[in-house]
């Protein structure tokens, strides 16, 4: 393997701070790429700071937000010169409960969290892909689009899957590629932004419970994935390597497609 294929590039990775796009963005660094770490956590910088001695950064964005979005694009040029590759690692489901428990709020702050940060970061990063002549967009979706207790965010997964699939087809004769991966559950660890910063009740605990237990059971391994696992395929995708793939959505699931 090649392991300086980022080098040259300039590469944002969007949920930067922790989790899969921690992890995508310092292997990055350390095969060669320029990275942005982005994030609303502010402790982003001290994560781009691990990358020992690569060329990073971080940057404070609330991409939940369009200006969010165009503000780490914006900065990544200023940095950076240009940006060659996007990661979309936002997302994440806030609550798992029945579809009958979900309150409006709720339901409209899963779509916010999972599927307004790709559709905004995909926008505000087209004008300088444009610029650039050609890139890369990998988003990262999920298997979830069929499971339990996560109607919400199974919706705003599929919505990702289908921004992947339309933006490819309309970019692809400006060089543009756009693809994802569709990850399983995942082994990481502990988050230092809980996803539900309200807490679970014991009921949502449960059903916390059920939706593991079907996630694990869809597998043919019966187990999560690691961290390795769900990396390896997004950066093979981010590469020149996979030059010929585009609009492709790749289940990283242990056979479980969603």
């Amino acid at each position: 393997m090649n392991t300086q294929r980022f080098a040259g590039k300039v590469m944002i990775v969007t949920g930067a701070a922790q989790g899969i796009g921690r992890s995508v963005a310092l292997r990055a660094a350390a095969e060669g790429a320029k990275v942005l770490f982005v994030d609303r956590a502010d402790f982003v910088s001290e994560v781009a700071a691990e990358a020992n001695g690569a060329d990073t950064a971080g940057f404070v964005a609330d991409l939940e937000t369009y200006e969010g979005a165009a503000s780490a694009m914006a900065f990544a040029v200023r940095k950076f010169g240009g940006i060659d590759i996007l990661v979309n690692g936002v997302g994440g489901a806030i609550r798992m409960r029945p579809f009958a428990e979900f309150e409006p709020a709720q339901i409209d702050a899963e779509i916010r969290r999972s599927l307004m940060p790709t559709l905004y970061a995909c926008h505000a990063v087209l004008p300088h892909l444009l610029k650039r002549g050609g890139g890369t967009i990998v988003n990262v979706s999920s298997n979830a689009t069929r499971g339990i207790r996560r109607v919400p965010y199974s919706a705003a997964k599929g919505g990702v899957n289908a921004i992947t699939q339309s933006l490819a087809m309309e970019y692809a004769e400006h060089n543009i590629r756009v693809v994802a991966t569709a990850p399983g559950g995942t082994d990481a660890p502990a988050r230092r932004v809980p996803r539900n910063t309200a807490g679970d009740s014991e009921q949502e605990k449960v059903w916390m419970g059920e939706a593991v237990q079907q996630v694990t059971e869809s597998t043919f391994f019966k187990r999560y994935g690691s961290l390795d696992e769900q990396v390896a395929p997004i950066l093979f995708l981010a590469s020149d390597e996979a030059g010929y793939i585009t609009g492709t959505v790749l289940p990283v699931a242990g056979g479980d497609t969603g």
